[in-house]
């Protein structure tokens, strides 16, 4: 029997767990509370996760979607034409047209921004005014229009014509890190958004806190001062919350697996692997795994003891990990074979390699190991 291409050999590959989100999305609900929207951050393939499939899942269960360009609006809209789509990065200039035909939210970080807007708007004859938002930088220091000049900017957006000033936003730089710094930035943010208000300049929908800020900040940033209505769940959307007392709340959404190929028996004094940085110091039964780091699976791994699940047992990464290929030690589960499954990133039995441990060990962060995880990793939907 011939194998057809859409039903490929799993060698490596990422099983979706739909339930799992759905979970997830109810968890933050009930932490921000009932009159909160959320806007589903599904920028970076839904953080590797598959963007369309996703946001199939997604469209009846939040209020806004999050992506960082005009592409990855185009490629949503197809499968949620009518839930709004914030595009959070700055659009280039040739790409604004498609932005206005399309009706996607641009956050503008400037008055320029907004000025060629307003022309596109009454050059495309639009029926009703285009939604933008402005982005005000509290922080961050990477886009969006200063604190100090944001009011006199919203009222110059407002008065153009063609244009809604139908929202604000800001950044927290350091939620996970420096606490009370955040706290003065929210203080901050909020005496702006009132000010606004004082102003008579409504703000429209205020949203300030993405999944580093609304696990520990929601209490004291929803419905007080500016009263943000709209947060912006990445991460925990996927299942990993950079904060540890909210980890139990939400479930992993992605588990990364594949195979193991070869099973050899290596005598004492072998190298193993690429620069020979791991030397057998007795004979060992080493297994080579069908994923490397054209997989996603980060050659920073390399000599920093993370392991991997092979009927439940934790098997320790052996030299550098290859483009395709890794080698671990199952000298002390002699029942591994090849064929068996291997778990990179997930649960099997009682054991679980988390998405926070990888990144901890690669020395980066969660939200890279999910948006490095390579397109020729299969996703399969449960």
């Amino acid at each position: 029997m011939s194998h057809l291409l859409s039903e490929p050999f799993r060698r490596c590959w990422a099983e979706i767990d739909l339930d799992a989100l759905r979970h997830n999305v109810g968890a933050i609900r009930d932490h921000v509370g009932p009159n909160v929207n959320l806007m589903a951050i599904v920028k970076a393939n839904a953080y590797g996760h598959g963007v369309v499939e996703l946001t199939r899942e997604l469209r009846y269960l939040v209020e806004m979607f999050g992506v960082a360009s005009v592409t990855e609006a185009l490629q949503l809209r197809r499968v949620a034409p009518d839930t709004p789509i914030v595009v959070l990065g700055p659009a280039l200039a040739e790409e604004r047209e498609a932005m206005v035909r399309n009706g996607f939210i641009p956050v503008l970080s400037s008055l320029e921004e907004a000025r060629a807007y307003s022309a596109l708007a009454k050059a495309l004859e639009l029926k009703a005014p285009y939604a933008v938002h402005l982005k005000i930088d509290t922080g961050m220091g990477r886009i969006g229009v200063w604190h100090e000049e944001a009011l006199e900017v919203a009222r110059a957006i407002a008065a153009l014509p063609g244009l809604k000033l139908a929202g604000v936003a800001t950044h927290l730089p350091v939620p996970d890190e420096d606490a009370q710094w955040t706290r003065k930035e929210l203080d901050l943010w909020n005496r702006l958004i009132a000010s606004f208000r004082e102003a008579g300049l409504e703000p429209g929908t205020v949203h300030a806190l993405a999944s580093g800020g609304l696990v520990p900040f929601a209490q004291e940033a929803l419905g007080k001062g500016g009263n943000p209505d709209v947060v912006r769940p990445g991460l925990v959307l996927y299942g990993v919350s950079p904060f540890p007392e909210f980890q139990d709340k939400i479930q992993a959404v992605l588990t990364w697996k594949s195979r193991v190929t070869l099973i050899r028996e290596v005598p004492k004094g072998r190298g193993v692997s690429y620069g020979r940085t791991f030397i057998t110091p007795a004979p060992m039964r080493i297994a080579t795994i069908c994923a490397g780091y054209a997989d996603g699976y980060q050659r920073h791994l390399s000599g920093s003891g993370v392991e991997v699940l092979i009927r439940g047992h934790r098997c320790k990464l052996l030299g550098r990990v290859t483009m395709d290929q890794i080698l671990v030690d199952v000298t002390k589960v002699p029942e591994v074979a090849a064929g068996d499954e291997v778990v990179l990133l997930g649960r099997q039995g009682d054991e679980e390699i988390t998405a926070s441990e990888l990144a901890r060990k690669a020395g980066t962060i969660p939200w890279e190991i999910f948006t490095s995880i390579s397109p020729r990793v299969m996703r399969y939907y449960i």
